[in-house]
């Protein structure tokens, strides 16, 4: 589940290599890799062509078109630059092979069965142009299918962008472990399906390197995730707060609630002004309704201690008592979403004050919220990426924080970041946002912390869209995370 940058790839090659395993080894069984996979994907003596670059990724062709040529596949190589400037591991594959080396820049392409881009690995450093970018554009022209090795050509390891061009890939084949680039967008659209092979890298290198970004899958917080115990009850759950706002604004607020007790809170309660506590009622029965008409009617309520965690924002209202609000929870345990962050445009200094001394809060901006809250802060909008961006305003809020897209990054204040691969395209919904928070505040309301419970969180509502399928509203993906608790569960070995 561990994403590698591309520089801390590098060290995992560097450790491996200085333990004693030579980096024509590692090459070697790369190679290995790539022709496993395109045997896999294509016919036997199929018509490949494989195109090197003037680097390790190079090699790495070098060594697949060899592997398939006495496979009996029918192999042209061409390569990008001079076959004399190679050097070093890249240089001795290239000896290796016995066939024609054809120049990159003229290579056929016509009547190939695959194409291997072994041009330009996760380390690209620059924007590809001239006779690069030329070739990627032609790659992507001729629509062939292509079997990328490490990532596409042009797409930035570290941060998944496109530098110049990028070519498009059936396939993707990396090594050791997965890429930021590989996930975040728009590299995971162009990596297609994504094998990782283990060549020989030491495990040990992990320890030494420690990882701060993750894949967000089960494994990663499922020792966190709290199942329910045989002798428990509904108050060892959590009672969660939802609060709400005036009485034509209800709907994200229910919908909030109701996702948290759907996600294991023991008991939920809506606040809410009088006006519109008769809409609430109407309109849910396992939850129940608090009049509260202001920052000191939710500070009189939150006197029972009972009350643990609150989730603000959906339906709040935007302004001065929507921070007020913000300013009686104490020590509660929060989610801060919608239209409380709204109210902390260009304030994301007053925001971080506010939850100074929270002992777990999640902030679950998506992007225009993220760019407003943080619209003085050019640290923070300026990071080179989404992962970055996340991981400098959850350093800034001194919070966790939930940056909401197709490519969702949860992002701690200690640097640990998640990214979400599984949602759909269908959750893009209104009030899917609304569900999401409240399914944070059901696990914070458990006890689950809250980087692990955010992360948690982002895959449940992801797993939940797949399971409710296209066409689905906000309102499916509450009754969709039945049959997803159910199978976590068993997963889990709690059923």
């Amino acid at each position: 589940m561990e994403l590698l940058t591309p520089a801390e790839m590098a060290r995992a090659d560097a450790f491996t290599i200085a333990a004693g395993v030579p980096g024509a080894v590692l090459m070697e069984r790369a190679g290995h890799a790539v022709a496993a996979c395109a045997a896999r994907v294509t016919a036997a003596g199929g018509r490949v062509r494989v195109l090197c670059g003037p680097g390790n990724n190079g090699g790495d062709g070098f060594v697949a078109a060899r592997l398939l040529a006495a496979a009996g596949y029918r192999v042209r190589l061409a390569l990008l630059g001079e076959r004399e400037a190679l050097r070093g591991d890249a240089a001795l594959m290239a000896a290796r092979w016995e066939g024609p080396v054809e120049p990159a820049e003229t290579a056929d392409l016509a009547g190939a069965d695959l194409v291997i881009d072994a041009l330009f690995g996760a380390g690209l450093a620059r924007d590809l142009d001239g006779a690069a970018r030329a070739l990627v554009e032609r790659v992507n022209a001729a629509g062939l299918p292509v079997l990328a090795v490490d990532l596409p050509s042009g797409i930035d390891g570290a941060t998944g962008a496109v530098r110049g061009a990028a070519i498009t890939a059936r396939w993707s084949v990396t090594f050791f472990r997965a890429k930021p680039g590989h996930v975040l967008l728009p590299g995971r659209l162009r990596a297609g399906e994504l094998s990782v092979a283990d060549i020989g890298i030491l495990p040990a290198a992990l320890e030494a390197i420690a990882p701060r970004a993750f894949a967000n899958v089960p494994e990663l917080w499922a020792s966190h995730f709290p199942v329910p115990a045989p002798e428990g009850h509904k108050y060892s759950r959590g009672h969660l707060v939802a609060v709400s706002g005036p009485a034509q604004a209800t709907g994200a607020t229910r919908l909030s609630a109701r996702a948290a007790l759907r996600a294991g809170a023991g008991l939920v309660t809506v606040a809410c002004p009088a006006e519109a506590l008769p809409i609430h009622a109407a309109n849910l029965s396992a939850i129940m309704v608090r009049p509260v008409e202001d920052a000191a009617g939710l500070a009189h309520l939150l006197a029972d201690p009972r009350l643990t965690t609150l989730v603000l924002g959906p339906g709040l209202g935007v302004g001065e008592a929507a921070r007020a609000k913000l300013g009686v929870c104490g020590d509660r345990r929060l989610v801060i979403d919608a239209d409380l962050l709204t109210s902390f445009k260009g304030e994301a200094d007053a925001l971080a004050k506010a939850l100074a001394g929270v002992p777990a809060a999640v902030a679950t901006p998506h992007d225009g919220e993220f760019a407003r809250i943080f619209e003085r802060c050019p640290q923070v909008l300026e990071a080179p990426s989404r992962l970055e961006r996340a991981r400098a305003g959850a350093a800034h809020l001194g919070a966790t924080l939930l940056l909401k897209g197709p490519d969702t990054v949860v992002a701690g204040p200690d640097g640990r970041a998640s990214i979400a691969a599984n949602a759909p395209p269908w959750l893009a919904t209104a009030g899917a946002g609304d569900v999401l928070a409240g399914i944070v505040g059901g696990l914070l309301a458990q006890g689950m912390p809250p980087f692990e419970a955010a992360s948690a969180s982002v895959w449940l509502h992801g797993e939940a869209a797949r399971e409710a399928g296209p066409g689905l509203v906000a309102d499916d993906l509450i009754e969709a995370l039945r049959p997803v608790y159910r199978r976590l569960f068993a997963r889990l070995g709690a059923v």
